[in-house]
This record gives structure tokens, sequence and C-alpha cells, in this order.
């Protein structure tokens, strides 16, 4: 199978779905857009897109940020979508999804950073790829927003922050708004380069208290 990354900043990691994606022998190819890396010209190139997260918004232009193209990423989601490729979306990945199937992103009930429990719905536990993750599960969260709703979206997981934390919204397109892939790797570039933001959302409800509360909150995939 080829898989394909689509990874917006230099401190994002594929982290766990790489491995995973390496451990079964499948072909990995990159866009690494911070990097100047191109798209996929079509979804020709790929048998399943997987799309990260990122400090941009899929309303981001391309004047505040010259290398993340939130409309060439939404061109490519749809033209995956109607090849029926799979398709993986990761926090901004996931908004990106639900933006390209014309439904809005919308801002999180609570900010979200940290390790904190998803609960899967009624429709989550009949799922026959979600059902086996188990509820409650613990997993890393760092977020603003999340995704918008097509009127054939169905949401399999929730938490007490964000009502969407894993969207499905066809047979083989998925969001996640929570953070699945999260290794040590992963944690310890986030926090790097995150200080500010960290400092200016000290008080929320879903917030660590700092520096050695977030890498002992973050979970990590081994």
């Amino acid at each position: 199978m080829r898989v394909h990354f689509v990874v917006h900043e230099s401190f994002e990691s594929a982290g766990a779905y790489l491995k995973w994606a390496e451990d079964r022998g499948y072909t990995i190819s990159w866009s690494r857009v911070y990097a100047g890396e191109a798209l996929p010209p079509n979804a020709d190139e790929f048998d399943m897109l997987v799309v990260f997260g990122g400090p941009q918004s899929p309303r981001t232009t391309r004047e505040e940020c010259p290398y993340f193209d939130s409309r060439a990423e939404q061109h490519l989601i749809n033209q995956a979508v109607t090849a029926r490729r799979m398709v993986i979306g990761i926090c901004l990945g996931s908004q990106l999804i639900g933006e390209a199937l014309g439904a809005a992103v919308c801002q999180s009930p609570e900010k979200e950073i940290g390790h904190y429990p998803i609960t899967l719905t009624e429709a989550g536990l009949r799922h026959p790829l979600i059902a086996h993750f188990g509820s409650p599960l613990t997993v890393g969260h760092w977020h603003n927003d999340m995704p918008g709703l097509t009127d054939q979206a169905t949401v399999l997981a929730e938490s007490e922050g964000c009502p969407r934390q894993i969207v499905q919204y066809g047979n083989f397109v998925y969001g996640f708004q929570c953070h699945m892939e999260f290794t040590v790797e992963a944690v310890e570039g986030l926090i790097q380069h995150s200080q500010q933001e960290l400092a200016d959302a000290q008080g929320k409800r879903f917030i660590p208290l700092g520096r050695r509360d977030a890498r002992m909150e973050l979970p990590a995939n081994e």
C-alpha cells in the first residue's frame, strides 16, 4: 500500500502513524510543505492520504503562511475522496477534511492541551474499526478548533472539552481531532515550539501548568 503524509511544520511529527506504515512495509511518500515539498498532483499517487496538524487554520491564507495552501490541500482531499482512497486527518487535517466536504471549521468549546480521555459514542461503540479502542481512552490533545460536520458525518468519539474528537465522513474518510500519533519525539517537538502558547493559555480548564507538566501529561505511543 502507498501511504502519503502531508506534514505542515518541522516540529510536527508523523509519530505512531509512521511506525505503523513502516512496520507493515508500506511505501511512504511525503509532502513536507514547510520545506517547500509539493502536494501530489492527484490521488493516483497514493492509496492512503494522511494530513497532519499544525498551528494553521483551514482559513489561513497564503499571505499569512506562504507555504500552507489550504485550498490546494482541500482540493487534494476532494480528489482522494472521489477516488475512494483512504483519507485520515489529524487535528488541522480533520478540519481540512470537513472544509473540503463543505462543513466549516468550528471553535471547540474548550482549548485542550494534554492527556485527557475520549469517550466513544454509541456509533463509535458499534463501529468495526473503532470499537476496539475501548472507552474511555486517554489520548493526546493540542487544539483550539474542531472539524465541521457534514450531513453524512458521524461522530464516533467525544471528550469533556470537545464534542467532535473522531468523525467519520465516509466509508474511507476519518477525522481525528485528538492526537493518537504522539510519540516521545512528537511531544517534545511540540513543547519546545509552544512555550508562549502554553504560557498564554494558563488558567484554562484543559491546559497543563507548564513545560514539565505538559511533558508529563501528554501521552507518548511507543
